[in-house]
C-alpha cells in the first residue's frame, strides 16, 4: 500500500479527532451566554447551536487556503516536506487543545493553527536550507512573516479592547435596566431588543455570510454599498415588531435575543474556524492527489497548492455532523463551558482558582481607584449608581440558580458580535475564544460580579485563561516544531512512533479528565431540585465518608504493623483526595442551604455540624496516616510485638464503632446512640490503657523515641476520631430527626 496514502488517512482520522476536541474547546464561545443565564432550557440551546453549526459548516468559507498557503510559501516545498507539516500540524493541534480541554481552559484553535504551521514549517524549512548546505537567511522566503506578525499583534488588541468594551457596555446597560428590569423593560426593551438584534444582523452579514460560499460577488457589493439602510431598516421594523409583543403578550424578547445571538455565533464559527480543524487534513488530501496526478514524484515542488480551494460539500456536511454531534456528548466541552461561567457568576459558588500576589494587587489598586473616583463624583450620583447596581430578589440568578441575567448574557453576544464583525469588515484576524471570553469577564467584573469575596479568585483565573493563550502559542511553536522534525528526519518511522503517541496521550488525557470529574462531584444542585433528592446527596455523603475513614484507618494500623510501605504510600494518597473532598462539601456549605425549603433551613445548622465534624475527623485520620508512611518510608524500625498486639485490638473495636455508627445513618435508626456511646467509651478505655502501658516502656526505655512519638500520637488522634465521630452522628440523627 503507498505509504503515503496512510499518511492521508492518518490525517483525516486526526481532522476527525480534531473536530471533537475543538468543538469542546469553542463551544463556550455560543454556548456560555444562553447557558449562564438559562436563556431556554439547554436542550433547546443545544437545538440552536447545532443549527447553527451545520448550517455554517455546509456554507464554510473557502478559507481552506491559510492552511496551504497562508504561513508558508508552499512552493518552497516538496511533497514530502508538506507532508510532514502537515502531520506535525495536526498531530500538534490535536495533543494541545486536548490538553486545554482536559484542565477545563478556553484556548484560541486559531492561535493554536497557525503557530502549529510556524513551528513545523520553519524547522522543517531550515532542515531543508541545511541539507542544500544553504544561507539560513533564506527562510524569509519559506515563511509569510508579515501575516505571523499581524496576527500576533492582534492577540493583544483584540483582548483589552473586548475587556474595556464589555465593562463599559454593561455599565451603562445596567445603569438603564437596574437588576430589577421588569418595569424598564417595558420602556426600553424593545429598543434594546432592536439595536441588539440588528448587531447580530450585522455580524451574521459580516462574519457568517460574507465569508461563506453561500454569497455571490453581486450580493455582497449590494451589501457594502447599502450596509447603513439595510441595518437601519432593519433597526426601526425590528423595534416595532419587540414593542407589540411586549405590549400584547407575555413573551420575554430578551430571550430571543440571546438564542438569536447563539445560533449567529455558532453559525460564524462553524463557518470560519472550520479551517482550524479541518483546513489542514484537506490541504494533505489535495496535495496528495497533485502527487498522484504528477507522477507520484516526491521530490515535486508544491506550487499548485496556491490558489483557491473548493472544499467537498460531503466534507462539509461530515464535519458539521461530527461538530453537533460533539456539542451534544462531550463532557469535556462541558467542562470548559463551566470554567467561563464559574468565573462570569453573579451568585456564591465554589471558585476554581486560588489567589496569587498579582490577583491580590489588581485588586486592591482597582478598590483604590474605584474609591478616588467615587470621592470625586457628587453623593447623588453616587446614590443614583448605587442604587441601579443594587441586586434584588428579582434578578434572575436568585429565582432560578442562573449565573446571571438576561442582560447581561446580551450585552455578551451583541458586543462579541459587533467587535467581531467590525474586525472583518477591517480585514484584521482576530480570535473569536480572545473577544467572547473577554467581554463576558469585562461584563462581569462591571455587574459587580466580582465583589470583595470573590475578586482575587476571579482575577487569578482570567490571569490564568490569558497566560494560557500566550503559552498555547509557544507550546505550539515548540512542539509542532520538534515533532516536525521527528518525522523529517525519522522519516516513515519517526512518523509511526509520533502517531503511537498521540493516541497513548489521548487515552491518557481521557482518563485524568474523567478522575478530575469524578473528583468535583459534591452536594451541589442545579436548577430545581426536589427536598428529598438535597437529603439524598448530603447523607450520601456522609455515608461514602464513613466508609472511607474506617477503611483508611483499619488498613493504616494493618500497614503500620505489617511495615508494608505500599499500602501505606497508597494510603496517604488516598487520604489527600479524601481531604480535598471533604473540603470540597465544605465550601459548598452555602450553596446547599440554599437549596433547602423554607420548611426544612431551620435544620441547616445540623448539617453544617455534620460537615465540621467531617473536616475535623478528615484532619484527625491524615495526623495518622502521614506520620505512619513517613515513619516506615523513612526505614524508622517498626513497633514492637506489644504495640502491635494493642493496636490490633483497638482496630478491631474501632471497626465496630465505625460500623454501628454507619448502621444508624443507613436505617435512619438512631435509637442505636446509646450503645455506640458504649462501644466508644470501651475504646477510649482501650486507649488510655495503651497509653499508660506506652508510658511505663518508655520509663523501663523499652521502646524507641520515635516509635513512642509515633504510637503515641495514633492513640491521641485516635481518641479525637471516636469522639468527633460520634459527634457526628449526633448531628446526623439531629438534622435528620428535626427534618
Amino acid at each position: 500500500m503507498d505509504i503515503y496514502f496512510i499518511i492521508v488517512l492518518v490525517l483525516l482520522a486526526l481532522a476527525a479527532f480534531d473536530l471533537v476536541v475543538g468543538v469542546s474547546n469553542d463551544a463556550v464561545n455560543f454556548l456560555n451566554s444562553a447557558i449562564g443565564s438559562k436563556a431556554a432550557p439547554r436542550f433547546v440551546i443545544m437545538i440552536v447551536a447545532s443549527l447553527g453549526i451545520m448550517i455554517g459548516a455546509i456554507f464554510s468559507s473557502g478559507m481552506m487556503e491559510v492552511a496551504r498557503s497562508g504561513i508558508f510559501n508552499p512552493a518552497m516545498f516538496t511533497f514530502e516536506q508538506v507532508m510532514v507539516i502537515f502531520l506535525a500540524v495536526m498531530i500538534t493541534d490535536v495533543l494541545l487543545i486536548d490538553f486545554f480541554n482536559t484542565l477545563g481552559m478556553p484556548t484560541s484553535t486559531t492561535v493554536s493553527l497557525v503557530f502549529d504551521l510556524l513551528g513545523a514549517s520553519v524547522v522543517v524549512s531550515l532542515l531543508s536550507i541545511v541539507s542544500q548546505d544553504g544561507d539560513i537567511s533564506a527562510i524569509s522566503e519559506y515563511i509569510n512573516t508579515a501575516k505571523v506578525l499581524t496576527i500576533i499583534s492582534a492577540i493583544f488588541i483584540s483582548v483589552a479592547i473586548a475587556f474595556s468594551v464589555g465593562t463599559i457596555v454593561q455599565f451603562f446597560a445596567r445603569l438603564l435596566f437596574s437588576f430589577n428590569y421588569k418595569n424598564s423593560y417595558r420602556y426600553y426593551g424593545a429598543i434594546w431588543g432592536g439595536f441588539s438584534i440588528t448587531a447580530i444582523i450585522y455580524f451574521i452579514i459580516m462574519k457568517g455570510l460574507k465569508g461563506t460560499t453561500l454569497s455571490s460577488d453581486t450580493l455582497i457589493s449590494y451589501i457594502d454599498a447599502n450596509t447603513g439602510l439595510i441595518l437601519f431598516s432593519s433597526f426601526v421594523v425590528i423595534t416595532l415588531i419587540l414593542q407589540l409583543i411586549i405590549m400584547f403578550t407575555r413573551i420575554n424578547i430578551l430571550k430571543g435575543v440571546v438564542l438569536i445571538g447563539t445560533f449567529a455565533l455558532a453559525l460564524a464559527f462553524a463557518g470560519n474556524d472550520l479551517v482550524n480543524f479541518i483546513g489542514v487534513s484537506v490541504a494533505g488530501l489535495d496535495s496528495y492527489d497533485i502527487f498522484k496526478n504528477s507522477g507520484s514524484d516526491a521530490s515535486m515542488m508544491m506550487n499548485s497548492l496556491k490558489g483557491a480551494v473548493h472544499t467537498s460539500p460531503l466534507l462539509l456536511i461530515g464535519s458539521g455532523v461530527i461538530m453537533a454531534a460533539t456539542l451534544w456528548f462531550s463532557k469535556k466541552a462541558k467542562t470548559v463551558t463551566e470554567t467561563e461561567i464559574s468565573l462570569a457568576n453573579q451568585n456564591a459558588v465554589v471558585e476554581r482558582f486560588g489567589s496569587t500576589q498579582m490577583s491580590r494587587g489588581i485588586v486592591r489598586s482597582t478598590r483604590n481607584l474605584g474609591n478616588n473616583i467615587s470621592a470625586f463624583l457628587p453623593t447623588s450620583v453616587n446614590s443614583f449608581i448605587e442604587r441601579r447596581f443594587r441586586k434584588s430578589t428579582y434578578a434572575v440568578g436568585m429565582q432560578n440558580q442562573a449565573s446571571f441575567d438576561l442582560i447581561r448574557a446580551s450585552v455578551n453576544l451583541v458586543m462579541s458580535s459587533i467587535l467581531i464583525a467590525s474586525a472583518t469588515s477591517l480585514k484584521l484576524p482576530l480570535s473569536t475564544t480572545y473577544v467572547t471570553f473577554m467581554v463576558a469577564m469585562g461584563t462581569s467584573l462591571s455587574d459587580k460580579a466580582w465583589g470583595r469575596e470573590s475578586a482575587v479568585y476571579r482575577v487569578t483565573g482570567v490571569l490564568t485563561v490569558i497566560g494560557g493563550w500566550f503559552i498555547t502559542a509557544i507550546i505550539a511553536f515548540v512542539l509542532s516544531g520538534i515533532i516536525a522534525g521527528v518525522c523529517y528526519l525519522g522519516g516513515f518511522w519517526g512518523m509511526g512512533a509520533m502517531v503511537v503517541m498521540t493516541v497513548l496521550l489521548i487515552l491518557h488525557s481521557n482518563r485524568l479528565h474523567n478522575k478530575r470529574v469524578k473528583k468535583n462531584k459534591t452536594c451541589v444542585f442545579e436548577g430545581e431540585v426536589k427536598e428529598e433528592t438535597i437529603m439524598e446527596k448530603c447523607v450520601g455523603n456522609i455515608k461514602e465518608a464513613i466508609v472511607t475513614i474506617k477503611d483508611i484507618y483499619s488498613q493504616t494500623i494493618i500497614g503500620l504493623n505489617t511495615e508494608d510501605r505500599k499500602l501505606l504510600k497508597s494510603l496517604d494518597e488516598r487520604m489527600y483526595k479524601f481531604t480535598d473532598d471533604t473540603k470540597m462539601i465544605k465550601q459548598q456549605v452555602y450553596i446547599t442551604l440554599n437549596q433547602f425549603s423554607e420548611e426544612t433551613i431551620h435544620t441547616g445548622h445540623y448539617y453544617v455540624q455534620v460537615i465540621d465534624y467531617l473536616r475535623e475527623i478528615a484532619h484527625s485520620l491524615s495526623f495518622i496516616t502521614k506520620p505512619s508512611f513517613e515513619h516506615i518510608n523513612n526505614q524508622h524500625q517498626g513497633l514492637s510485638d506489644v504495640q502491635v498486639g494493642e493496636l490490633e485490638k483497638i482496630n478491631f473495636a474501632t471497626s465496630e464503632f465505625f460500623e454501628m455508627n454507619l448502621d444508624a445513618i443507613n436505617r435512619n435508626d438512631f435509637s442505636m446512640v446509646p450503645r455506640v456511646i458504649e462501644k466508644q467509651q470501651e475504646i477510649l478505655f482501650l486507649l488510655n490503657e495503651a497509653r499508660k502501658n506506652e508510658v511505663r516502656r518508655i520509663k523501663s526505655q523499652a521502646e524507641s523515641t520515635r516509635n513512642a512519638i509515633l504510637y503515641l500520637a495514633i492513640l491521641n488522634e485516635t481518641k479525637n476520631l471516636m469522639l468527633q465521630t460520634l459527634n457526628l452522628l449526633k448531628a446526623q440523627r439531629d438534622f435528620i430527626t428535626e427534618i
